[in-house]
């Protein structure tokens, strides 16, 4: 009895239509699929190790109500009003997304390119406020004294207000200049010099009986950080170590160092998702103008990008929830 051999060559993924494909899904977009999975665990190890970190240090981190505040070209307090409208505007373009996906499949050229403009604006949107966001956080809002342990304490009124530096210190003439080559100082080279120093912030405080101080310290009962009382406020700047301004990865005005650390890594990682993702939908973008896909008979190349695209939105949720909301 002969062996019965296939004359046939079998591919999961075949050109023939009337061959079933795994799952229903192209080759192309099961890869999709394989990066967004991966990706996902990623950033799912990203928010957990914030997560942990964040329940480690609860008592003192920074409350992001009072962090960001700020609004483009608008001065007062606002919180959280601009990172909620960068997420309406990311999910936005999630859904002109979505139709441009549908009018590819209903083979409407003109709609599929306007949608997929849409989209590309949504995302640059995003990405300057993102950028803008950084440079408010990086450049600081009221300025703080940091503590020899590396603790941060802030300045505030009578009312519990934070105040700025800027409002009760004056700088004194005279000062030293920043190290730097130019100088003579040989290779000697120094970061950036405080706004002001120890003893400017020590004059000014003494001048104002109307502020105090509040350390990093949270009281769970109402949410806010913990003010000192006149004496122990001066106490505490006698032993101040020096003004911080802004915040970096190795100072941070707002409180727990950790804090900007995350802020910058997890915001930046998904940033730069955001921009990738607007570079292939420009690139798509150009295809639909010039008719590639109209010669191809379809417009799969637009559904999968708009996967990556609705991934990104994702995971932006969760960093939305986890990172400003709780």
């Amino acid at each position: 009895m002969e062996a019965t051999v296939a004359t046939k060559e079998h591919h999961s993924w075949a050109d023939d239509k009337t061959e079933k494909k795994p799952f229903g899904a192209s080759y192309g977009k099961m890869m999709m699929w394989f990066f967004i999975m991966s990706d996902a665990l990623t950033f799912s190890g990203f928010i957990a190790a914030y997560g942990l970190m964040r329940f480690k240090f609860i008592e003192t981190w920074p409350i992001a109500d009072e962090v960001f505040t700020h609004i483009p070209f608008i001065h007062g307090e606002f919180p959280m009003y601009y990172v909620a409208f960068m997420t309406f505007v990311l999910i936005f373009s999630s859904v002109t997304m979505v139709l441009a996906v549908d009018a590819g499949h209903q083979m409407k050229k003109n709609k599929v390119a306007w949608y997929m403009f849409a989209t590309i604006l949504g995302g640059a949107v995003f990405v300057g406020s993102q950028a803008w966001e950084w440079k408010t956080f990086i450049n600081g809002s009221y300025g703080a004294v940091e503590m020899h342990d590396g603790k941060i304490i802030q300045f505030v009124d009578g009312s519990g207000h934070q105040v700025a530096l800027e409002s009760f210190v004056t700088a004194h003439e005279g000062e030293r200049k920043q190290h730097a080559r130019k100088n003579g100082l040989w290779f000697v080279k120094e970061g950036s010099l405080p706004v002001f120093t120890m003893d400017e912030v020590m004059e000014g405080f003494k001048k104002h009986p109307e502020l105090s101080i509040r350390t990093e310290k949270i009281d769970a009962s109402v949410k806010q950080k913990e003010v000192l009382s006149r004496a122990d406020a001066m106490k505490y700047l006698a032993e101040g170590k020096q003004v911080v301004k802004g915040a970096n990865l190795k100072v941070n005005e707002y409180g727990n160092t950790l804090f900007a650390d995350f802020f910058f890594f997890i915001t930046g990682f998904h940033g730069f998702h955001v921009f990738s993702g607007i570079v292939f939908n420009i690139i798509i973008f150009f295809n639909v103008i010039i008719g590639t896909y109209e010669k191809r008979k379809n417009y799969e190349m637009v559904e999968k990008v708009g996967l990556y695209w609705h991934f990104v939105d994702l995971v932006w949720v969760f960093v939305f929830t986890f990172f400003y909301l709780v």
